[in-house]
């Protein structure tokens, strides 16, 4: 369907000859004030896109085409998106929208008002938890990997500016013995609590972790019946209040990278910022949720953030993204980023089973700036591929203090750096030295709002959630799971089976030979 659609057809020709911004007169005042989008506390500036008035009304018109507003609103809705017709798949609803929709207004459909009515009731049973636990622990240290870690990781960094006192927050990911230890080593764990977080409750690498902390923990004789969380599947082997003190609850329709709202997200957070606090946070992203549902065509910024990057993948063929936010508190967001795009859009068939005749997902990938201008920047200016960017700008800092500095303040040298290299990208540069010649026409656009808040997070991560899902929308691909993880955790059992299966009786460890016996 999505190459059927007339405005494909239309947006072929029109990417034959896309605007040159290194024109002399086209990237003026003019067309920066003109290609902009206000909604929910952000500016969408896009002015330094490739884009017109044509291209601009041709992608709305494939938004239209491909019914991507009211795919929106069936998921929103609980309608089952996870599917491929007629083939085997999971056949879920998509409802990570549910968890934070626990305000007024909650939806009428069935589906998605089950499904808040459950998010209300685990929030409820967290607040009496944090409520019980008050003063007892200063640490924290969450056990997940993949959705159970990234997200969460990348909002609880992004807000440490408003952690409570004495709460610190840890996490351990990687099953590499390393990665725990190096944990281990900062924490007293008399004082710390421990969540685990793995939906069916058997991810290998998460049970492993866990395993090695309750180790240290009953070693150094501390219960840890008394310090351990689960946040798993109701019913699930981790469900089992004999070994935890606590379990929270997470469904099959909330996919793991879409969780941070979620019990996933929501215990650590609520540790580490306070309850209400952590309700900002829902806020923001309820509100961004209504946006994408509600907001018309010519307004909806995750959609047309989500045109935009269709533009660049499918008609300029572009393949890759980079996302530069000017904060250094976001500098665990694009590693989130990676995983929601990549993982949700990293398809090569669509809906109905067919191999896809164009191209899907891009590679997402990105540094906070001004440390990227000093690393990976000169490839962008004026390396041999092109490589479109999206910034990520806040006007105030987090912690409001700052000092000025020959004339100005650390902040405003911020965004001048983060203004310029926008312009900069776009624009180019002509030199007689060929050295010094910029090509320009890097298309890129920059999201900017007031300040980096729990609200403002909440939003920023429902924008990039509801972007990824319209773009999967208009490809007619299903955003919503995740084969190709798979296949490598099958053989990775396998091949474990085989070195246990070897070791015993011998104590080595024959990886090689495990290999060998497995590829035969």
């Amino acid at each position: 369907m999505f190459m059927e659609t007339k405005s494909f057809q239309t947006l072929s020709k029109l990417s034959q000859r896309p605007v040159d911004l290194t024109k002399d007169g086209v990237l003026t005042p003019e067309r920066i004030g003109k290609y902009a989008m206000k909604g929910e506390g952000f500016d969408l500036l896009y002015g330094t896109e490739r884009v017109d008035d044509e291209v601009i009304e041709a992608l709305w018109g494939l938004a239209e085409e491909t019914d991507a507003l009211k795919k929106m609103g069936l998921m929103q809705s609980g309608e089952v998106m996870n599917q491929i017709e007629g083939f085997e798949s999971e056949r879920r609803s998509v409802l990570h929208t549910a968890m934070r929709d626990v305000f007024t207004g909650r939806r009428e459909e069935k589906a998605a008002r089950e499904a808040s009515d459950q998010a209300m009731r685990e929030l409820e049973k967290l607040k009496g938890f944090l409520e019980g636990i008050d003063g007892q622990f200063t640490d924290l240290v969450q056990i997940g990997i993949g959705g159970s870690d990234l997200g969460p990781r990348a909002l609880c960094m992004a807000l440490e500016a408003f952690h409570l006192p004495h709460r610190r927050v840890h996490f351990i990911s990687n099953v590499d013995p390393d990665d725990a230890n190096l944990v281990l080593a900062k924490i007293d764990p008399r004082k710390t609590l421990v969540v685990v977080v793995s939906k069916s409750g058997s991810t290998l690498e998460t049970l492993t972790n866990e395993e090695f902390v309750r180790e240290r923990f009953a070693r150094e004789k501390v219960d840890p019946k008394k310090h351990f969380i689960a946040v798993t599947g109701e019913k699930s082997p981790m469900d089992d209040p004999s070994r935890y003190l606590a379990s929270f609850y997470i469904w099959d329709f909330v996919g793991g990278r879409y969780s941070a709202t979620s019990m996933v997200g929501a215990v650590m957070l609520g540790f580490a910022l306070g309850y209400e606090k952590f309700m900002d946070v829902l806020r923001g992203a309820h509100e961004m949720d209504v946006h994408a549902r509600e907001a018309k065509l010519g307004h909806n910024l995750p959609l047309f953030s989500a045109l935009l990057g269709i533009w660049n993948r499918n008609f300029l063929h572009l393949p890759t993204v980079a996302v530069i936010p000017y904060s250094q508190a976001l500098i665990r967001f694009p590693a989130h980023l990676q995983q929601l795009d990549m993982e949700s859009n990293g398809k090569s068939i669509d809906k109905q089973g067919n191999r896809c005749a164009y191209s899907t997902g891009p590679v997402i990938w990105g540094e906070p700036g001004t440390n990227g201008q000093h690393s990976f920047y000169q490839l962008i200016h004026q390396g041999t591929d092109v490589i479109p960017l999206e910034f990520i700008g806040f006007r105030h800092s987090q912690h409001k203090t700052d000092l000025s500095i020959q004339g100005t303040t650390s902040q405003e040298k911020l965004l001048s750096n983060l203004l310029a290299q926008s312009i900069a990208l776009a624009q180019g540069q002509k030199n007689k030295n060929p050295n010094k010649v910029f090509p320009g026409n890097r298309p890129n656009r920059i999201l900017l709002a007031d300040r980096l808040d729990a609200h403002t997070l909440g939003a920023l991560l429902a924008y990039y959630e509801h972007k990824v899902a319209f773009q999967g929308f208009i490809w007619d691909i299903n955003s919503f799971d995740q084969e190709g993880v798979q296949l490598g955790k099958v053989l990775a059992g396998k091949i474990l089976s085989l070195l246990a299966e070897k070791k015993q009786g011998s104590g080595s460890f024959p990886l090689g030979e495990a290999l060998l016996r497995f590829l035969k």
